[in-house]
């Protein structure tokens, strides 16, 4: 019997929710709700030190305001580090201590991930230098020839990584002694028995390193999807660091204008001109069904128990 479908939405409380997260919710609710799955809300504070107060029980209002109600209890994940150490202590000797700087790994000049990140050169991973003190953790990664990881993206197709090559050893704790995203989001993805991903594309290129984790802690990978990214005028990747404005509901005219851009962004056709919210998710459901049949993304194997 396969398994039934668990997706999830999981914001980070570092503001309020603006167009490009409304984008990614929009996806990953209309995709669970196709299948007839779960759809989860986690919220992503882990980085407890840029979490704005408020933000989190904002975003949580927003999504009800706009007729996305979650299923289950909401996961933070500042509230999980046992569950990140316990997983870390698995990985056992592929964990390490790391007493490089980002200015040391810069001078590197391995140059850049695709996501952007400095390239780690594995300075330590043989151990610390004499008088060195460890400032983060890292995971080996394996050596050139052995370190290719591919998936499938339900939207882009088959992607391929060398692990290597294009991101070297990866943080799992910070220096700052803040659990890195990589590692919570895999430890909670697996305990929250998520079966697909559905987020933004800027996030592509961290699903390597997640398959990877997965595979060394010995979770299960979830299905992938990501969907297109909302830039501004500059072509800059719509955030909360390049001055995206929040997200406004506070009556059904504003509710319907902000669920109809995140629905023109993904493509969706075929919505008319809906007059409350429940008729835009009447017609957005079938929408997303028909988007996802055309792209060849659909999932003929989920069986609904």
């Amino acid at each position: 019997m396969s398994v039934p479908y668990i997706g999830r939405f999981a914001p980070s409380p570092t503001g309020p929710l603006h167009a490009g997260s409304l984008v990614a919710a929009l996806a990953s609710y209309l995709d669970a709700r196709v299948y007839g799955g779960q759809w989860l809300v986690r919220i992503e504070d882990v980085d407890e030190g840029r979490s704005v107060p408020g933000a989190a029980e904002g975003a949580l209002d927003l999504l009800v305001k706009l007729g996305m109600h979650w299923d289950g209890e909401v996961l933070w994940q500042s509230r999980r580090g046992d569950a990140y150490q316990q997983a870390f202590e698995r990985l056992g000797a592929l964990a390490y201590p790391c007493g490089c700087n980002r200015r040391e790994i810069a001078d590197s000049r391995l140059g850049l991930a695709p996501d952007g990140s400095a390239i780690y050169p594995g300075t330590c991973r043989n151990g610390l230098a004499p008088g060195k003190l460890p400032r983060s953790l890292r995971l080996r990664v394996p050596d050139r020839g052995d370190d290719e990881i591919t998936f499938i993206d339900r939207f882009a197709g088959p992607i391929t990584q060398q692990l290597a090559l294009d991101a070297g050893d990866f943080v799992l704790k910070r220096g700052d002694g803040y659990w890195a995203y990589q590692l919570a989001v895999v430890v909670d993805d697996a305990a929250q028995g998520v079966t697909d991903v559905v987020r933004g594309a800027d996030l592509i290129d961290s699903t390597a390193r997640q398959i990877y984790l997965q595979r060394k802690l010995g979770v299960p990978t979830p299905r992938y999807l990501h969907v297109p990214v909302v830039r501004n005028a500059l072509g800059e990747k719509l955030s909360k660091q390049t001055g995206a404005t929040a997200i406004v509901a506070a009556d059904e005219p504003a509710a319907l204008l902000a669920l109809m851009a995140a629905a023109r962004v993904l493509g969706l056709q075929g919505l008319g001109t809906p007059v409350s919210r429940e008729a835009f998710w009447r017609a957005a459901v079938p929408a997303w069904s028909r988007l996802v049949r055309e792209r060849g993304a659909d999932l003929p194997s989920v069986v609904h128990v």
